[in-house]
């Protein structure tokens, strides 16, 4: 981005795409990230209650409590907290407006939180060998770049 804003025929070609469109990339790449985000839990134990529940009270309270603060802002753009400390106001009434910010701090705090009754609940076991670079044969497949990048870059970089 900050390449494109030097230039400024980028900078126009970026800026005369329509709304629309800009609309439907936007949606399209928030959609991947959420679904490379979910692809995370197929290592944790879903049959798990434990883990049902820090998924739906995550999803439940990333969904109202921005609602919550959306309904409760005034047209001059003060949210419901109102502290004497304007810049702390502006802080949380951003963080909390936002879904997935809410649902990212509820379910990582519930998680590291709530105790697991079993050592495969949290899915931890999984990701054991892949914390050291020869710890599993299919770490260099995980860690390696595409293309065959990793002939192009010296090896005392890898």
């Amino acid at each position: 981005m900050i390449f494109f804003s030097i230039f400024g025929k980028f900078g126009a070609f970026f800026a005369s795409i329509p709304l629309p469109i800009f609309a439907a990339i936007y949606c399209i790449l928030l959609g991947i990230v959420a679904a490379c985000g979910i692809t995370f839990i197929q290592f944790a134990n879903s049959n798990s209650m434990r883990n049902i529940y820090v998924l739906g009270v995550s999803l439940f309270l990333g969904l109202s409590i921005p609602q919550y603060f959306a309904m409760n802002t005034t047209g001059d753009g003060h949210g419901p907290v109102r502290t004497n400390a304007g810049w702390f106001n502006s802080i949380l009434n951003t963080f909390f407006s936002s879904p997935a910010t809410v649902a990212i701090i509820v379910g990582t705090v519930l998680d590291n939180t709530l105790e697991a009754k079993q050592v495969d609940d949290r899915g931890i076991p999984w990701w054991k060998p892949f914390q050291h670079r020869k710890g599993d044969a299919r770490t260099e497949e995980f860690y390696s770049y595409p293309l065959r990048i990793n002939d192009y870059i010296p090896t005392r970089f890898l």
